[in-house]
C-alpha cells in the first residue's frame, strides 16, 4: 500500500491541469514517501484525456500518474472514484485550480504522521487573484475557498460549520471508508446550479464518527481567481447557493429531537438577520456588494430546510 495519493477532481480542466502537475513534479523532501497522483475526469469535454496521457510519459520516473473517467457530473461522484481508486492511506484532494507550494505532499504527509487520529486535515489556502480586489472583499474570501487561519494548528469546530474546504484537503482513507457512505444527498455544483457543500457534508460524516479534523497551515496552496468570480452576479449567485445547504448541513450530527428546534431557530434566525440587515443597510444593498452578498446568504440560510426536504424526497 502507498502512503499517500494526490487526487484531482477536475471538469474540462485542460488549461488548468498543466499548472497544478508542474507544481507536483516539483515537490520536495518526499525521498521516503511512496505516493501517486489520479486525475478523476468529470466528463470533460476538452482535451482533458490528451493532456494527462502527454504527462503520464514525463512523470513516469518521477511519480505514477493515473488517469480515470467519471461520467455522472459532480465533485462528490469524482471524490467517490478518487478513493475507490486510490491505492494509499492517505488522499491529499486537489482542485484544478488549486497550486500547491512545493512541500506540500511532505507536509501533508508528517502532519497525519504527527497525529492520527486526524480524519481530515485542511491546508492554508492562498488567493491568487487575476485582478486584485478591494480590501473589503476580504469578506468574500473564504466562499472562494481562500482559507488563512494563522500559522498554528487548529482543530476545527464541525459542530458550527467551521470547516476546511476540499480545495485542498487530505482525508485518511480508514476515516472514509469507516464513515462515509457510498452516496452523498449533495453532489456539488453540477450545470447551472451553483449549489456545493458536498466538502462539508463528508467532513461532518467523518466527524460524526469521531475523528478530527484539523487545519495545518504547513499546507500552503494557491488558489487561482479569475476575474469573472469577483463580479457581482457571480458573487450573490454563489452565496445564496452556500446558504441553502445551511440546514441540511446542521442536521447531519443533530438528534432527532434537535432537528424541529435546528427548524424553527433557521427560520426565526434569519427572518430577524433579514429584517436588521434592511434596517440597517436599506438601499446599500443595491449598490454595494457587501451587504448584499450577506443579505443573499442570509436568504439562502431561511430557505435551507425546504432545500434540504426537497434534496432529501429527490434522492429517495
Amino acid at each position: 500500500m502507498l502512503d499517500f495519493t494526490v487526487a484531482i477532481p477536475t471538469y474540462n480542466g485542460a488549461s488548468k491541469l498543466p499548472l497544478v502537475l508542474e507544481k507536483l513534479r516539483s515537490q520536495i523532501n518526499t525521498q521516503n514517501i511512496s505516493w501517486e497522483i489520479i486525475v478523476v475526469d468529470n466528463n470533460s469535454s476538452d482535451n482533458t484525456a490528451k493532456i494527462i496521457q502527454d504527462y503520464q510519459s514525463r512523470f513516469y520516473e518521477f511519480v505514477s500518474i493515473k488517469y480515470f473517467f467519471e461520467p455522472k457530473q459532480g465533485a462528490a461522484f469524482a471524490r467517490l472514484k478518487a478513493i475507490k481508486e486510490a491505492k494509499s492511506t492517505y488522499i491529499g484532494f486537489l482542485d484544478d485550480d488549486v497550486l500547491p507550494d512545493q512541500n506540500w505532499v511532505s507536509a501533508a504527509y508528517s502532519f497525519c504522521q504527527a497525529h492520527p487520529q486526524a480524519g481530515a486535515v485542511g491546508g492554508q489556502i492562498h488567493g491568487d487573484f487575476e485582478v486584485e480586489p478591494p480590501p473589503e472583499y476580504r469578506r468574500v474570501y473564504p466562499f472562494l475557498s481562500i482559507r488563512e487561519h494563522g500559522s498554528k494548528p487548529i482543530l476545527f469546530e464541525p459542530n458550527r460549520l467551521n470547516l476546511p474546504t476540499t480545495a485542498s484537503l487530505v482525508i485518511s482513507k480508514k476515516a472514509w471508508d469507516e464513515s462515509v457512505p457510498d452516496r452523498f444527498t449533495l453532489s456539488g455544483r453540477v450545470g447551472s446550479s451553483m449549489v456545493a457543500s458536498e466538502d462539508y457534508e463528508l467532513l461532518l460524516y467523518i466527524y460524526k464518527n469521531g475523528w478530527e479534523i484539523w487545519y495545518n497551515p504547513e499546507m500552503e496552496s494557491y488558489h487561482k481567481i479569475p476575474a469573472d468570480r469577483l463580479e457581482r452576479n457571480y458573487l450573490l449567485s454563489l452565496s445564496r447557493a452556500c446558504g441553502l445547504p445551511t440546514y441540511f448541513l446542521l442536521t447531519i450530527n443533530a438528534k432527532s429531537w434537535e432537528k424541529p428546534i435546528l427548524f424553527a431557530r433557521t427560520l426565526l434566525g434569519n427572518s430577524r438577520r433579514i429584517i436588521l440587515h434592511l434596517i440597517k443597510y436599506r438601499g446599500q444593498v443595491r449598490t454595494d456588494l457587501i451587504p448584499a452578498f450577506d443579505l443573499e446568504f442570509f436568504w439562502g440560510s431561511l430557505l435551507s430546510p425546504f432545500y434540504s426536504f426537497y434534496k432529501l424526497r429527490k434522492n429517495k
